[in-house]
């Protein structure tokens, strides 16, 4: 007891600053990888840390020897397996307003318009039933995706975007890439998701849309060809079942150079879920 009074009472006013700011980067890093693959790696090393201590501590010299030896080549793996992580701590790191500006400076007229032009595209698709993926273009360059299409370089307008997505025309198949009102390219290829706990009936398109969302902080809008629903996704997580308002909404409070403090799935799934209270 005398020893934790003495502990109390030589905590300076630092140390406890110090353990916060430690406190607060677990907890980033925590939200980083919860529900990744991540997640259960880290788990598994944690578990190889355990046994190699307890093996250490029984005196079983073999399995503690090779339990060390694979926790020291083990280093080298974590920066292999981890490296989407990794990358997506850093890029979060790169996206703070420390190091950036305001992401899209697009105002007035010209933001109505782009806004109007996709909304009016997806809702015309959406009613025709014809398969579509936006991905919308933030903080996190896609050039590297949009090398995999072809490039456009045109101002968004509907017609534009419908017609590329036209089934059995050259361009249809793939997802278009936007960078503030210009259209980059399209039919390009994406990276699928990796998450196995999403809903089987969401098909190829929305798990490319999951994925690019996972690795970037794009904003991916999807039009189902079976059923014409449309979806968003953003941050890993996808909202389905939008309507035009709702996207239109989402659209003019992502393009505002404004700080958002919710995530746009999180605020329309509050919202539904007041609605359905």
């Amino acid at each position: 007891m005398q020893y934790f009074r003495e502990l109390f009472l030589n905590v300076r006013m630092r140390d406890v600053i110090d353990i916060l700011i430690v406190a607060a980067v677990f907890y980033k890093l925590f939200k980083l990888i919860r529900e990744t693959r991540a997640e259960q790696l880290t788990k598994g090393i944690l578990a190889l840390f355990v046994f190699a201590k307890i093996s250490g501590w029984l005196e079983f010299y073999t399995i503690n020897w090779i339990l060390e030896k694979t926790m020291t080549v083990g280093v080298i793996a974590i920066l292999i397996v981890f490296q989407p992580e990794l990358r997506r701590g850093l890029e979060y790191i790169g996206r703070s307003r420390f190091f950036t500006k305001t992401f899209l400076e697009i105002k007035g007229e010209s933001l109505t318009k782009v806004v109007d032009e996709i909304v009016e595209a997806v809702a015309s698709l959406s009613r025709q039933k014809i398969g579509a993926l936006i991905v919308i273009e933030r903080q996190t360059g896609l050039n590297e995706v949009v090398e995999t299409g072809t490039k456009i370089d045109g101002r968004v307008s509907s017609d534009l975007l419908i017609n590329i997505f036209i089934p059995n025309t050259p361009l249809h198949d793939g997802a278009v890439i936007i960078k503030e009102d210009i259209i980059k390219a399209a039919a390009c290829f994406l990276p699928l998701t990796d998450n196995m706990g999403i809903s089987k009936e969401l098909g190829t398109r929305h798990r490319a849309a999951l994925g690019i969302s996972e690795r970037s902080d794009s904003l991916a809008i999807i039009v189902s060809e079976e059923t014409g629903a449309i979806s968003i996704a953003e941050n890993g997580s996808i909202a389905r079942y939008i309507d035009a308002k709702t996207l239109k909404q989402i659209l003019v409070d992502m393009y505002k150079p404004k700080d958002q403090k919710q995530t746009f799935i999180t605020k329309w799934r509050r919202k539904d879920e007041q609605g359905e209270e």
